[in-house]
């Protein structure tokens, strides 16, 4: 071979060899990887959730101050907050006993609205609290059971 042709060959050689060794990752480096990986999932992982079971109950204040003032509307037409009997139905459909009803006040479909978590908002009138013509509250996420202002339960104010 020439000189050019045996300089090229060596060339050629030489950065295959090199670049052989260069191709994969280590075993180390992998779990590295997937340790630290595995760290972000395991710390960011619970903050990210925990949002969002707040995100879920300001959502839920929010729907209950709206349906608060729809009930208000109700009221101003029919004279009274709907009976616990109707609940929040009486938004939706006319209820039998009520003569200026002006709605539907919401549009849900058909059915009474729910909170965040797909569980029916609990009404009643009137309310068990001193100061409040009703109660309205989502049960939370835990579908509690109580009494409006027990813990757990997110309610009209």
């Amino acid at each position: 071979m020439t000189d050019t042709k045996m300089s090229y060959h060596n060339s050629v050689l030489s950065k295959s060899q090199t670049t052989d060794g260069e191709r994969g990752f280590t075993l180390l480096e992998l779990l590295v990887v997937i340790v630290i990986l595995g760290l972000l999932i395991g710390l960011v992982a619970p903050a990210v959730l925990k949002q969002l079971g707040h995100a879920k109950e300001s959502i839920a204040k929010q729907s209950i101050a709206r349906i608060s003032s729809v009930l208000d509307l109700y009221k101003l037409d029919a004279g009274s907050y709907p009976s616990t009997q109707d609940g929040l139905q009486a938004l939706i459909s006319k209820p039998a006993d009520v003569d200026n009803w002006a709605g539907p006040y919401m549009k849900t479909g058909g059915a009474p609205p729910v909170d965040p978590w797909g569980h029916p908002y609990f009404y009643q009138a009137p309310s068990v609290r001193p100061g409040l013509d009703y109660d309205l509250c989502s049960l939370g996420s835990a579908d509690k059971t109580g009494q409006p202002g027990d813990p757990g339960l997110i309610c009209n104010q």
